[in-house]
């Protein structure tokens, strides 16, 4: 008797079901190129920082805002993206989110002065947030069958971690053989072509059952907050903490950030993250655990490429290359984790991973003005980055452990936000010191009147200033993976106080990008 199962392939295939499966597959190479944008976007602009520093004349201490302003609004809206899809159309928002990114895009790479790229990036951010969650939700309802789900679900990750890895490399060909703006013009004509083929093919659909108000005030709340932190840290290199401009931007952020606490807590009626979930020991650490491991990656991506052209003096190109075995590494590392996880805790491989970071981090606080790529760089680079995709596997699977069913997206999301978070505030604190630093040793090169020339001595500072930077990420990871201990470990009780105790707290897989 044949099988009539969906997963057999011995019943004839009907041209109408054959025109669905070449119409599914469509739709997957439009989510997943625009997903691949996304992620894209976080890594190609660190190798082209220093054209972008040199034609725009950036401070050494705001160039972090290229990178900052796209991930502080990619993670403080990325929950409400998600809610968006949900509530007007996965399609619908599919198109606004491509939409405003591509325009966000064009922008970016006509700009002309500091503020227009800034702002560019930020709504490069808004277009992300929008965009990235319905990829994820139009995979969801389009591929019904769980083996064609988990296919899809596997191009999706495959194609978000190639965004990242294909970021440095792409990075440096546009910025050396075009233009540092063509790391965002790239965006133009593939966001077209992806709008008008999504408008064709793809489908509506919106979540199922009673609607859902949205949370603007938590949203706005928490991305205001974080955007004036940022912004206090990052000018303390010429306005000390103790001024009066420093406090009262420190107190506007921190009564933006009660007021979310409150809104979440008290006022919204389906709050953007329910601070319940912090009730779950794991769900706190791992989140804890991102927020540091967000420092320590996005610096290393950051103070790298700087110290790779500016000091070594490397072409855009080889600097792309040189991040090659680093995103080996973690992919290694992301790979190896997956297999260490069940055999030996999730918690556990996590710290290994961690120590392992912060090792490289630490290794690289070593660098010298006269080093090469394979003496300064090549090790610490590599010992680093496989030590973070070690960890991160865990992560996602402790941050989605313990809660119920239908809180695994939401966690998973915040996971994600955590990461972006700590990017951004961290990058902010390590670009401010490390600034503080080089300005040290340059004002103690002039003084001491330094055989050296300008030059050299510049880079013998910004070097200086590039290891302290290091230094400071090594230990907010190793500090990471001591966090770790909040996460209890296997058999051990997961929740705290007040939470149900008949609440399904089966976990449930994440995809991290």
């Amino acid at each position: 008797m044949p099988d009539s199962s969906p997963l057999s392939s011995d019943a004839p295939e009907s041209p109408v079901a054959g025109r669905a499966r070449s119409s599914d597959g469509v739709i997957l190479v439009v989510v997943c190129l625009a997903q691949f944008m996304v992620v894209l976007d976080v890594s190609i602009v660190n190798v082209a920082l220093p054209a972008i520093q040199s034609s725009l004349h950036f401070r050494a201490v705001d160039l972090q805002w290229v990178v900052t302003a796209y991930a502080l609004t990619f993670g403080g809206l990325l929950l409400l993206g998600g809610r968006l899809a949900d509530l007007f159309g996965r399609r619908r928002i599919f198109l606004v989110g491509l939409g405003l990114f591509t325009a966000a895009s064009l922008l970016g790479g006509f700009a002309t002065d500091q503020t227009t790229l800034i702002a560019a990036r930020a709504l490069q951010g808004v277009g992300a947030a929008i965009l990235s969650p319905a990829t994820l939700t139009i995979l969801t309802v389009t591929f019904r069958d769980q083996r064609a789900r988990a296919k899809a679900f596997g191009m999706w990750s495959a194609v978000a971690a190639g965004g990242g890895a294909a970021g440095a490399l792409f990075g440096g060909i546009l910025t050396q053989y075009l233009s540092w703006r063509w790391i965002l013009f790239v965006n133009v004509p593939i966001g077209i072509a992806l709008f008008a083929v999504a408008r064709l093919r793809l489908h509506e659909s919106k979540a199922e059952g009673p609607r859902r108000r949205l949370d603007l005030a938590g949203a706005a709340t928490v991305t205001g907050a974080l955007f004036l932190l940022v912004y206090a840290i990052s000018h303390t290199d010429v306005v000390p903490w103790t001024a009066t401009s420093t406090l009262v931007v420190l107190l506007a952020s921190l009564v933006l950030l009660v007021a979310f606490v409150a809104i979440e807590a008290k006022v919204a009626s389906h709050p953007l993250v329910p601070l319940r979930l912090f009730r779950v020991r794991s769900v706190t650490g791992a989140n804890l655990v991102m927020f540091c491991f967000g420092v320590g990656t996005f610096a290393m991506w950051f103070f790298l490429s700087l110290f790779l052209q500016q000091v070594l003096g490397y072409s855009p190109v080889v600097t792309g290359l040189t991040f090659l075995p680093q995103t080996v590494a973690i992919a290694a590392g992301a790979t190896l984790s997956g297999r260490l996880s069940p055999r030996f805790g999730p918690r556990n491989v996590l710290m290994a991973g961690a120590l392992m970071g912060a090792g490289g981090l630490f290794w690289l606080s070593f660098i010298q003005a006269g080093d090469s790529y394979w003496t300064g760089v090549c090790g610490g680079g590599i010992l680093a980055t496989f030590g973070m995709g070690l960890a991160f596997t865990p992560i996602a699977l402790l941050a989605t452990g313990g809660v119920p069913h239908e809180d695994a997206g939401l966690a998973s999301g915040l996971v994600n936000c955590s990461r972006q978070i700590g990017a951004s505030i961290g990058l902010a604190a390590l670009t401010t010191l490390a600034a503080s630093r080089t300005a040290t040793i340059v004002g103690a090169t002039v003084r001491s009147g330094h055989p050296a020339g300008a030059s050299e001595a510049l880079k013998l500072a910004m070097t200086e200033g590039y290891a302290r930077a290091f230094l400071i990420a090594s230990v907010v990871v190793l500090a990471g993976g001591l966090l770790g201990f909040i996460i209890p470990p296997p058999g051990a009780p997961s929740t705290g106080a007040g939470w149900d105790d008949d609440a399904d707290q089966a976990s449930a897989p994440a995809l991290v990008d």
